[in-house]
């Protein structure tokens, strides 16, 4: 039996990955998950074979998200299921151990060979995702995005969120001066200097939705 934890903010989302998912023989959703925060609590409690998680999901995004399900539980095969598709996400992504990535779009399409690869702890990309893995290969890094790290993106994603520092500091299991230092270095690399700008970057770049 292949255990498959789903995560997206979105309801009918989630309804449709489940409706899909469990019509398979032998596999099960064993929990469902609104945030990141509670996708990584649930993947504790669950211990899922696979997780289908949202890149845009509240309080901790997928990059984080999958960074923490995949230092706790390393044998978790982690599927990033979302509507982006930048160079540098899957970048991010892929660093952070996921081993695959399917957009919404093709969902219907490839949903059940995304899970089967993984199950079998195969890789799986569309053909999209993996022409744009080779063009970030061949151009060797992804311009301002690559500036910042993981983390630096999950505070900027949790500011934009209107999290507090104290707030963002629960969240990330770090400090309020952590907080504030991974803050200052974001506006400084991507050469801002209002919190409304780091917004604007967020939504631009798909940590938030407008």
């Amino acid at each position: 039996m292949t255990r498959i934890l789903i995560a997206d903010d979105h309801d009918v989302v989630r309804s449709g990955v489940r409706a899909i998912l469990e019509g398979h023989e032998g596999w099960e959703v064993v929990g469902e998950a609104r945030d990141g925060k509670e996708a990584i609590d649930q993947a504790v409690a669950t211990r899922p074979d696979i997780v289908v998680l949202d890149y845009s999901l509240p309080l901790v995004n997928g990059v984080e998200a999958t960074r923490q399900i995949r230092t706790r539980l390393p044998g978790v095969e982690v599927l990033i299921f979302t509507m982006h598709d930048t160079d540098c996400l899957v970048r991010d992504v892929l660093e952070a151990g996921a081993r695959g990535f399917l957009l919404k779009s093709d969902a219907r399409q490839f949903l059940v060979s995304a899970v089967e690869s993984l199950a079998a702890h195969k890789p799986f990309f569309t053909g999209k995702v993996s022409e744009a893995l080779l063009e970030t290969y061949l151009a060797k890094g992804c311009a301002h995005e690559a500036a910042l790290t993981a983390r630096e993106k999950a505070v900027v994603q949790l500011i934009a969120d209107g999290q507090t520092n104290k707030q963002i500091a629960d969240i990330l299991s770090i400090s309020t001066k952590t907080v504030e230092t991974h803050r200052a270095l974001a506006l400084r690399k991507l050469n801002l200097d209002t919190t409304a700008a780091l917004i604007r970057y967020a939504i631009r770049n798909g940590l938030v939705e407008a």
